[in-house]
């Protein structure tokens, strides 16, 4: 399994400037081979293999204009190429979109595999400098002088603020204690989520809590001359807002998570389609502030770590119109409707708690759990009431604990 640490790092002025060059190198290594492979496509039709760039890097080294790449580390470079390389795959099998150029006012990262680095009782020593980086490790568990990284990255922010990885390759932890409890969780805008509990978690909204001070911050900024400092000091400033934005958010996330990963043995969650919802313009700030995207991505691995089951029902389950007491299936319900009544069997409901109910019985049904209890996907009805089976379910983290 691998694993990542994050740590702040404070390189000197030497070892700054080190970097900052090798980020420069990278940077154009990726614009140049992603201009070539493009134009290579679209004017010859021909596709662009990994040992081509490769071959082509070692080309621009012999160059006069380009002859600066020799300068820094080879690995970073070779690295990038890897990188483009793997998006496109990604792009060309429909997961990501099409790779696009860096920018240097964006965060900047150098990928150093082993050949590149050292590590000896807990000093890093990179590639082309002469004394080791310092950092500080902020993770009690873990004894820094025991790290055998595979790969290290160096990073820095749009704030100014520098960064090293270490990526590790670790034994997969033993299963935490059964926690004898499954819960279905409703997420929204409102409320964060809803579970079935009947537990209502707020919203944050860590944007809408800055925005008064970003606003002003990008004001301020777009008064000042294009190239200027003044210009740079303010876009820091505006870049630091958005780190804070970004850091409260991360913990509001990876607390919740955990805490529900801790909790239940099995988490039902819904396949939500972030990326088209966020094409509402009146909800794209919000939505987007919310991070429920990241949110997913927090549970999948948390819950493969502790041994739990994630269950990711279908997008299209009409978890909210289906009664969790009886399985009437309402034909229309607005969105401004917050409770309503059954006309089956009169059961009082809140709109939310009564979808994370039904979120947590389609997951139930797909992942075996009890489905003779289940009120979701499993439950034959009658009539026009009949709702849309619970098909297109992914199972996550499927390993229990022994």
């Amino acid at each position: 399994m691998r694993t990542a640490y994050k740590c702040r790092a404070y390189p000197g002025p030497e070892q700054a400037a080190v970097f900052s060059r090798t980020f420069g190198c990278v940077r154009l290594v990726w614009n140049k081979t992603l201009t070539e492979r493009h134009a290579a496509y679209h004017q010859r039709g021909q596709k662009t293999s990994y040992k081509q760039t490769d071959a082509a890097l070692t080309g621009w080294k012999k160059t006069e204009d380009l002859a600066f790449l020799s300068e820094v580390s080879s690995v970073p470079l070779q690295q990038t190429l890897r990188h483009q390389h793997a998006a496109f795959a990604n792009f060309f099998a429909g997961r990501t979109k099409y790779p696009r150029f860096k920018n240097r006012n964006s965060r900047q990262t150098a990928h150093y595999t082993r050949s590149a680095f050292r590590m000896n009782n807990g000093e890093l020593s990179m590639a082309k400098t002469a004394t080791p980086l310092r950092f500080v490790w902020s993770f009690d568990d873990v004894e820094v002088s025991t790290l055998n990284p595979t790969m290290v990255v160096i990073s820095r922010d749009p704030d100014g603020r520098w960064y090293v990885t270490f990526a590790i390759d670790t034994q997969v932890p033993d299963p935490i204690d059964e926690a004898g409890h499954a819960i279905g969780i409703d997420l929204g805008i409102k409320d964060f989520a809803v579970t079935s509990d009947g537990e209502r978690i707020a919203n944050p909204r860590h944007l809408e809590r800055k925005a008064r001070n970003l606003a002003r911050y990008q004001r301020r900024m777009a008064r000042c001359q294009r190239g200027s400092m003044n210009r740079r000091k303010a876009k820091t400033k505006v870049a630091r807002a958005h780190r804070k934005v970004h850091n409260a958010r991360n913990d509001f996330l990876h607390r919740t998570s955990t805490n529900l990963v801790r909790r239940a043995d099995t988490i039902v969650i819904e396949d939500l389609a972030v990326t088209n919802m966020v094409k509402n313009r009146r909800l794209s700030r919000v939505i987007s502030d919310a991070g429920w995207g990241e949110f997913r991505r927090q549970l999948e691995y948390k819950a493969e770590r502790a041994g739990r089951t994630l269950v990711v029902i279908d997008r299209w389950y009409p978890s909210s119109k289906t009664c969790s007491a009886c399985g009437h299936l309402l034909a229309e319900l607005s969105l401004s409707t917050r409770h309503w009544t059954c006309p089956g069997c009169r059961t009082r409901h809140d709109r939310d708690i009564n979808a994370a109910k039904n979120i947590l019985a389609a997951g139930r049904a797909v992942a075996g759990h009890n489905p003779g209890d289940a009120c979701g996907a499993d439950v034959r009805r009658q009539g026009s009431s009949l709702p849309q089976p619970a098909l297109k379910q992914e199972t996550r983290a499927a390993r229990r604990p022994a």
